[in-house]
């Protein structure tokens, strides 16, 4: 069954963090009020009930098939044989009949804690090393629309790598978050960085707190606030710690975080740090969350049932496994409904969603004020490093006192800083082009394009229409190490991702789509597939089994190769 739904309303979807304060709820502002529009919903059939219709302006369409049955079984059928061989090879490489590589404790050492869990690392040992050759592959280029990579071979099962000294020339570059197309080594933003390294160099050697303040910093800062539409703003030089390190600086024991089950690593590491208490909600599913808003209120703290000091609410823009778009508007009026606070991750979604790139807000037509704390990183649609925070001056003065990224952390480098003002300055049009205007509808146009391209071939594709993430499901493990190897034998470079980083039934090719692909790039990703069958269904690229009919039962011995191949991946 597939899982689908379109409306039009008034108010947008993103990915949110929300703060319910029960001792501060006059602080919070009211919300305009909501208008009614004309609306069509398909209620999807699963656990993720449709949008409400009343708070889009625009068209909300996602689709997420199901895992048909006979693909479920096969999936846990092709673990438990990887399981079992696993097991198998342990046994010989205890004998010493197979020459063991993994690290252990020394003989003197056995009446030691032990260092290394046997059982913990059996799945990296017996599962992950069979396919590590799809990930860690160096480059030798500019990650643009295309890249060099650099060849390796492997003589003990992807135990080890040596480097032949062979370049692998002009391959598509499918997996780098380069949505507008900023990461490159010519332009306006490449002089600019360069001149900015002759003048400041490339490290400041201190914290923004003691030396490292530079009028770059500031000027990066303010540029930024003007961009997101609030009124200051504060950037951090890692993306991951602009989640980890400040959300321990706003909630703590007594607060309440109710994150999406699909939430990114920096977030989940944050609530975790901040030591509050914290709950999971269903997936972009609204009464899953209004629920534990709900009974949050109703019963307070476990105990005591004091009131929650805090009720935090984690959500994203863009998921970057998933590909969906976070319902904004919803959470949005869950917020005003229940006097909550609003943090706002736009990690993917910054630059890559809204007519002016200004993110999920941006996209539903929302105020940015309607959001109390707004989060992204310009490592992808700037073609940079590091992430900011938004907001209300107040906070982001009470950040620059509190948070561990800005007390303790070395100080962006001014090139990186000056990347982001350039590009930034772009995609506002005050450089006086339209090249901005230019990147985000080339964007918008190539993921579209992509997105109807695979679907009208037969693909099964997860998230958003508007999503420049696109995730093809692959689910059968063996897939997983064949897709990337027969996608890179055609020079076209991917991501692949499986258990544990997504479901074990669910693994999937991630494909982000670049303002800095062309229409013959794109056709090429899409086309790879549909190649005259070989008489080895093994390297058959339509047989490997990414091109599957929901209805055609013809399709049956596409799903039957996938135990074949996990025999031969098992060898």
């Amino acid at each position: 069954m597939s899982k689908s739904y379109t409306s039009f309303s008034t108010s947008p979807v993103g990915k949110t963090l929300i703060f319910l304060s029960l001792q501060n709820q006059s602080s919070l502002k009211t919300h305009s009020k909501e208008s009614s529009s004309s609306c069509l919903v398909f209620v999807p059939q699963s656990q993720n009930a449709a949008p409400n219709s009343s708070l889009y302006k625009k068209p909300f369409s996602e689709s997420f098939e199901e895992t048909p049955l006979l693909v479920a079984v096969l999936t846990y059928m092709g673990y438990g044989i990887l399981t079992i061989f696993g097991y198998f090879r342990d046994f010989l490489r205890h004998w010493n009949i197979e020459k063991c590589h993994i690290a252990h404790e020394r003989e003197q050492q056995k009446d030691f804690v032990p260092l290394y869990q046997d059982f913990e690392n059996f799945y990296t040992r017996n599962l992950y090393m069979r396919i590590r050759d799809n990930w860690n592959r160096p480059i030798c280029s500019v990650p643009g629309a295309k890249v060099d990579l650099v060849e390796r071979v492997t003589h003990n099962y992807n135990w080890t790598f040596e480097h032949t000294g062979k370049v692998v020339k002009d391959v598509i570059n499918m997996g780098s978050y380069n949505y507008l197309g900023f990461a490159e080594n010519a332009g306006a933003c490449a002089s600019a960085a360069i001149e900015t390294t002759h003048a400041y160099g490339v490290g400041v050697a201190s914290t923004r707190c003691e030396i490292g303040n530079l009028d770059i910093h500031e000027e990066l800062e303010q540029l930024v606030a003007r961009f997101l539409g609030v009124e200051s703003s504060m950037a951090f030089g890692m993306g991951f710690a602009t989640n980890s390190m400040n959300i321990p600086a706003l909630t703590g024991k007594g607060c309440l975080i109710l994150s999406d089950e699909l939430n990114h690593a920096s977030l989940v590491l944050g609530a975790r740090l901040s030591g509050s208490t914290i709950r999971v909600f269903k997936h972009n599913n609204m009464q899953s969350l209004e629920k534990l808003l709900r009974d949050a209120i109703a019963h307070g703290q476990p105990r005591t049932h004091r009131p929650w000091k805090k009720i935090l609410i984690v959500v994203e823009g863009i998921y970057s496994m998933e590909g969906s778009i976070v319902r904004l508007p919803e959470v949005i009026a869950l917020k005003k409904r229940y006097k909550a606070y609003l943090y706002l991750d736009e990690a993917h979604s910054i630059g890559a969603l809204g007519p002016n790139g200004r993110g999920v807000v941006d996209y539903f037509g929302l105020d940015p004020k309607d959001v109390d704390i707004m989060m992204g990183t310009f490592t992808k649609s700037f073609g940079a490093a590091g992430g900011y925070i938004g907001g209300r001056k107040e906070l982001i003065d009470y950040l620059r006192c509190h948070s561990h990224s800005a007390l303790y952390a070395t100080s962006m480098s001014p090139p990186v800083a000056q990347q982001i003002i350039s590009s930034m300055k772009i995609i506002m049009g005050e450089d006086g082009s339209t090249l901005g205007k230019d990147r985000l509808r080339q964007l918008s146009e190539n993921t579209t394009y992509f997105r109807r391209k695979l679907r009208e071939m037969g693909f099964i594709i997860y998230g958003n229409d508007d999503s420049p993430v696109v995730p093809l499901m692959l689910y059968m493990p063996a897939k997983i190490g064949a897709f990337g190897r027969e996608m890179l034998k055609r020079n076209i470079g991917t991501v692949v991702v499986g258990f544990p980083a997504t479901p074990i039934i669910e693994s999937r090719a991630r494909f982000c789509v670049s303002a800095a692909h062309t229409r013959e790039m794109l056709d090429t990703v899409s086309l790879v597939n549909l190649q005259t069958p070989s008489s080895d269904p093994l390297h058959d690229g339509r047989v490997m089994g990414v091109r599957r009919s929901r209805r055609s039962v013809s399709q049956l011995i596409f799903y039957l190769t996938d135990s074949f191949m996990c025999l031969h991946l098992c060898v």
